[in-house]
């Protein structure tokens, strides 16, 4: 693989987080392709005690690794396996785009004032080099942690999310394999790394709304009913609808029409279905049951002739914070803290990622990773400063749950 390396700086060639996320970039890794990723990523943690399971499901390819410890000292030996720290997070990327607006290849990663260039490498290659190095570093200097490390990737994140997370944690929860607290590595910072932490994230449902009505010709008004007509109130009922207030942690639940389609293409003919598509992001203050229900009985109260296919992308979960700040969540906003002096803010914004599916586990899940500007764009790019820092962060992490104070 051509790997272009104009503007490297001899700091940042030798940081083994920058070449650890250089190599992983630039393997072309779209989703449901994982390009050997895993392997790369798999190979680094056996060499510090790793034990790992590959598991492939259809087309797509997840790694679940575990580390479990030695006694630590003082601890009954019953401990020794608990809590188990997860890391997650996923080795696919979206499509390039438009190659030529590309001001360098995006999978021969390019590092030009300080900022390393290439597809994924904000979401998320970057941060899952981070995590494998901090974690490198964490069992070097901590052999005899207490509880035991895990890693859940998978190359289907990007994607329809069938064959990913939701099947490993399946899986696990079938031999009864827990997580207890986990970091997804999702982009989550603004402005600085670090000075957001996603602590939970809403509900999100869609539906294909399918409104059938007559076919026919304009000119015969009785003879047709027209779905574009009869639509039209109840879809304005439903984008007008007050679900909830939100709460402390969430915003009012949404409702977006996302797409509308309708006609033969003629102007002289009335068709005779309507298909609409939509979306509600929603807070805890709801669930399924109650939005579906809603739905369905705004529409029968304008008396149309619907069916509605659902999706169930995923229930809104929350991490909460304790009095006591003795909680996962603020361990992790105190390991933000001790590494860029900034109290990182807690956020619940933003669209879905694969702690949807760890979190109904019952694990505490926080998301933290590099800033988003770019993410999805073409030129994505990330900050070598900001990935080196995470690597620290992740590592202070580590520190705050898994080698207790004395």
């Amino acid at each position: 693989m051509n790997k272009n390396y104009a503007g490297f700086t001899l700091k940042y060639l030798e940081d083994e987080t920058i070449k650890l996320a250089i190599d992983l970039i630039n393997r072309p890794s779209i989703t449901p392709e994982d390009f050997g990723c895993q392997d790369l990523i798999a190979k680094r943690l056996a060499n510090v005690g790793f034990n790992n399971e590959s598991m492939v499901f259809e087309d797509t390819t997840n790694l679940w690794s575990r580390r479990n410890s030695k006694t630590y000292p003082g601890l009954n030996s019953s401990d020794k396996n608990e809590p188990v720290f997860c890391f997650a997070g996923h080795t696919d990327v979206v499509p390039v785009g438009d190659l030529k607006s590309w001001n360098t290849p995006p999978f021969e990663s390019t590092i030009i004032d300080g900022m390393l260039y290439g597809r994924g490498c904000a979401d998320m290659k970057g941060s899952l080099a981070a995590m494998v190095v901090a974690t490198e570093r964490f069992v070097e200097n901590h052999p005899e942690h207490h509880g035991c490390i895990s890693y859940l990737i998978t190359s289907d994140e990007e994607g329809p999310f069938i064959n990913g997370t939701t099947k490993v944690i399946d899986t696990l929860e079938a031999r009864n394999e827990k997580i207890t607290y986990c970091i997804v590595g999702e982009p989550t910072s603004t402005h600085n790394v670090g000075d957001i932490i996603k602590n939970g994230r809403r509900g999100s449902i869609s539906g294909t709304l399918t409104i059938r009505g007559k076919q026919g010709h304009v000119a015969y008004p009785d003879h047709v009913i027209n779905p574009i007509h009869s639509a039209m109130p109840a879809l304005s009922e439903l984008s007008q609808t007050k679900w909830d207030e939100g709460n402390d942690y969430f915003p009012a639940t949404s409702f977006q029409l996302s797409n509308i389609n309708s006609g033969t293409g003629a102007t002289n003919v009335v068709p005779g279905t309507l298909t609409a598509l939509f979306n509600l992001r929603f807070s805890t203050e709801l669930n399924f049951d109650f939005i579906t229900e809603k739905v369905n009985n705004i529409l029968k109260q304008h008396h149309l002739d619907f069916s509605i296919e659902w999706t169930y992308n995923g229930k809104p979960f929350l991490t909460e914070q304790t009095q006591s700040g003795d909680c996962f969540l603020s361990k992790m906003v105190a390991a933000v803290e001790s590494v860029t002096e900034i109290k990182p803010e807690l956020s619940t914004s933003g669209g879905t990622s694969d702690g949807r599916f760890i979190a109904p586990t019952g694990a505490e899940v926080i998301e933290l990773g590099p800033c988003n500007a770019t993410i999805h764009q073409v030129n994505e790019s990330v900050s070598c400063d900001d990935l080196i820092k995470l690597t620290d962060i992740y590592y202070a992490c580590l520190k705050q749950v898994l080698v207790p104070t004395k």
